[in-house]
């Protein structure tokens, strides 16, 4: 499997950047710098197209709830804390997001020769060991690579995220930091929709995995 994380940010300001590994050599390329959106696409389209299965993430709130209490509209989704989606950084990483998944999405399926499956679901995703697989990835606080928080920290927190993601394998939806227990909106399901990967709109009410940088991770050093 390949892994990638994107990180959202203004690509005219050189504050867009994304990482990629594999799971057999997690190390490989994750030295690289990468901060073209274009070549994010070329390279996920490129492994999709040798039969790779490729794991992509993006660094912004990729579904949001829907409580039936209107009280808690716009409250933070279980396992936030106090980084809710709907706070000033959240939000502003779903708006920016929003539009570049959707870019992202759209052009690695022009650039595909025939269509491959999508799957925000990982069960289902494990099972057929192909296409693509899309998450969330939630990098703040602790989470952040300490001593890059300002020029670089794009790049660095992307290969937080991918590092996170690899540790997590094989049970990552035993690494969900979110859980929802009320109806959601699926923002990556409606890119899905937009970009015609798929015609399913149950996919907009279907929530995908939360993967937040750091969490694995300290688990692992506190359990030896």
């Amino acid at each position: 499997m390949k892994v990638y994380c994107a990180d959202v940010g203004s690509v005219s300001s050189r504050r867009f950047a994304w990482a990629r590994a594999d799971s057999k050599q997690p190390d490989a390329e994750m030295e690289d710098e990468h901060d073209d959106i274009r070549e994010l696409a070329e390279r996920v389209a490129e492994d999709l197209s040798r039969g790779e299965a490729v794991a992509l993430g993006f660094g912004c709130p990729l579904f949001v709830p829907i409580p039936d209490d209107p009280i808690r509209l716009g409250k933070c989704r279980d396992g936030e804390g106090n980084r809710a989606w709907s706070a000033s950084a959240g939000a502003g990483a779903l708006a920016t997001g929003l539009v570049q998944a959707v870019w992202v999405l759209r052009k690695v399926r022009e650039l595909l020769p025939q269509a491959v499956p999508v799957f925000t679901d990982w069960k289902w995703f494990s099972a057929e060991q192909a296409g693509l697989y899309l998450w969330e990835a939630f990098v703040s606080g602790k989470g952040k690579a300490a001593g890059h928080e300002k020029a670089d920290s794009h790049k660095e927190d992307a290969k937080a995220a991918v590092r996170e993601f690899m540790i997590a394998l094989p049970d990552v939806e035993g690494a969900n930091a979110i859980q929802c227990g009320t109806p959601v909106y699926s923002l990556i399901g409606a890119a899905l929709l937009r970009t015609k990967w798929s015609t399913d709109l149950q996919l907009l009410a279907k929530p995908c995995i939360v993967i937040k940088a750091g969490q694995k991770a300290a688990s692992r050093e506190v359990g030896g």
